[in-house]
């Protein structure tokens, strides 16, 4: 109800480079890169998000972890970068 939503908002939002969804090991991980970090936040504080966000902790479970770099990490190398850091909600 939020959570595709809020991909598709991802997905055409301005800045935005890579935009995935992928199944592993039961759990629904999302990778997205952006140009910039500002147009990171701008589709993180916006509309569509901060309502998803808002509601998450009733209907859901799960954890982030996003970092900077200049290259768009393969899924592989995101995960690994994941299970190291992740930060849960």
């Amino acid at each position: 109800m939020l959570a595709i939503p809020s991909f598709r908002a991802a997905q055409k939002a301005e800045g935005n480079l890579f935009c995935e969804v992928k199944e592993v090991d039961g759990y629904k991980h999302t990778l997205t890169a952006w140009k910039d970090r500002n147009y990171m936040m701008e589709y993180i504080n916006g509309k569509t998000h901060s309502k998803a966000m808002k509601e998450f902790s009733s209907i859901a479970t799960g954890s982030t972890y996003g970092f900077e770099s200049k290259e768009i990490p393969s899924w592989e190398e995101a995960l690994d970068l994941w299970k190291k850091n992740y930060k849960e909600y």
